[in-house]
This record gives structure tokens, C-alpha cells and sequence, in this order.
């Protein structure tokens, strides 16, 4: 039996103390295959975005355990850490968190630049990843250039470049309307499913979550719910 990709044990995650203490997390229990493609939902405050912070590497549990690829996060040093979100983990932001000034294609190029990738290999490969999101003829464009959906799609290509094993979104399309949404959600979709890149998705939107196989709804910081179902 292979060893998941993610396993959260028991894990739980306490702000504050005294009568400011808030229990953001109440002993969750959630196990992510490779492969998967999962939408975290929630009303505010329901704890998905501070499981993704965790998940991410960006914060630290008060207790349980996070395995990732069976490795006990916990017992990682702060450079360990760097090392696992560098070479392992993707992110995609709400506010795509692009260089302004810089083109697509060496936006896509800076995480590469990190890995000592020589120039010539990370310029083909960002040019390469940036045809994978349709986005081929931009790549000389600098984010001014490019509309709101287009400033995502190279978020999301510059998230892949690095061949992770896990692609992070957290609300992708928090500043996009309807129209501008459903195309990035249908290219994740389809980036799962052609690549099988394993995708977790925060959102608080149905329509969004529908494009994942698998919903798991949070509430007062514990799981309420977790179903697989097909999607359109």
C-alpha cells in the first residue's frame, strides 16, 4: 500500500489565550492521495484557510501531526521546511502575485533561477509550461499586458514550472468574474486531468468546488464532511 501524499492526524491549531483564545482547529483527521483534486470549504473563520496555511508549510499545528509523503513535518528544520515548499509544493494566490514589470515568461523563470536551473533549460521549460496554459503567444508580455484571467493563468503555470507534487489555490478566483473563473477552473480541471497534478483548492464559492472530485467542508474548525462525486 503506498503512502499518501498528505495525512493531518489530530492536528490542532490554538491563536491566543485566556479569553482571547480561539481554537482555529479542533483535532482534524484528512488524508490526500496523489492524484486527487479537493476543494477545502467553509464559511469564515471555519478553519480552511488555516489548514492550508499548514498544509503549505506556512504555519505550524499546536499539536497533532502533518506527514507529508510520510515524513513528519514537525520533526523539519527551518531550512528542511524551505527546502520541501520549494521543491515539492506549488502556490496559487487570489492575488496572483505576479512581478509587475517582469514577462510571463521570466515570472515563470525566478522559481527555476532558486534551483540553479541553467538559463537556457529554465527558459524553455517556462515557455514550454506557459503553452501548457494557453498562454504561449503572451510570454513576452508583462502583467500590465495581461488581463486579470491571464495574470492567473501564468500564476498557475509559474506554480507548476517546478513539477510539484501539490498545487496549493487559495481562492484563484477571489478577484475574477464569473465568465474569467470558469476558465480557470476548467484549465485546473484539466491540468489534473491530463497531468494527474494534485490540486487543494480553498473556496468558498459551490459552483468553484463543483470542479473538484472531492469537497471537504469545514466548520468551527472541525471536518463536517467529506464526499467524492463526479463533477461536471
Amino acid at each position: 500500500m503506498s503512502t499518501p501524499l498528505i495525512q493531518l492526524r489530530g492536528v490542532t491549531k490554538i491563536y491566543g489565550s485566556g479569553e482571547a483564545q480561539v481554537n482555529a482547529l479542533d483535532g482534524i483527521d484528512l488524508t490526500i492521495e496523489d492524484g486527487e483534486f479537493v476543494a477545502v470549504m467553509g464559511p469564515s473563520g471555519s478553519g480552511k484557510s488555516t489548514t492550508m496555511n499548514i498544509l503549505g508549510c506556512l504555519d505550524t499545528p499546536t499539536g497533532g501531526h502533518y506527514f507529508f509523503r510520510g515524513t513528519d513535518v514537525g520533526s523539519l528544520s527551518r531550512d528542511q521546511l524551505a527546502l520541501l515548499r520549494r521543491y515539492y509544493i506549488g502556490f496559487v494566490f487570489q492575488g496572483f502575485n505576479l512581478l509587475k514589470r517582469t514577462t510571463a515568461v521570466e515570472n515563470l523563470e525566478l522559481p527555476l533561477v532558486y534551483r540553479g536551473v541553467p538559463k537556457a533549460e529554465r527558459h524553455a521549460q517556462a515557455l514550454k509550461v506557459l503553452e501548457q496554459v494557453g498562454l504561449g503567444n503572451r510570454a513576452h508580455h508583462t502583467s500590465a499586458e495581461l488581463s486579470g484571467g491571464q495574470q492567473q493563468r501564468v500564476a498557475i503555470a509559474r506554480a507548476l514550472v517546478t513539477h510539484p507534487s501539490v498545487v496549493f489555490a487559495d481562492e484563484p478566483t477571489g478577484n475574477l468574474d464569473s465568465q474569467k473563473s470558469h476558465e480557470i477552473m476548467a484549465l485546473l480541471r484539466k491540468l489534473n486531468d491530463d497531468s494527474g497534478i494534485t490540486i487543494v483548492l480553498v473556496t468558498h464559492e459551490e459552483d468553484v468546488a463543483a470542479y473538484a472530485r472531492r469537497q471537504v467542508r469545514f466548520h468551527d474548525g472541525r471536518i463536517v464532511s467529506d464526499t467524492a462525486k463526479g463533477t461536471a
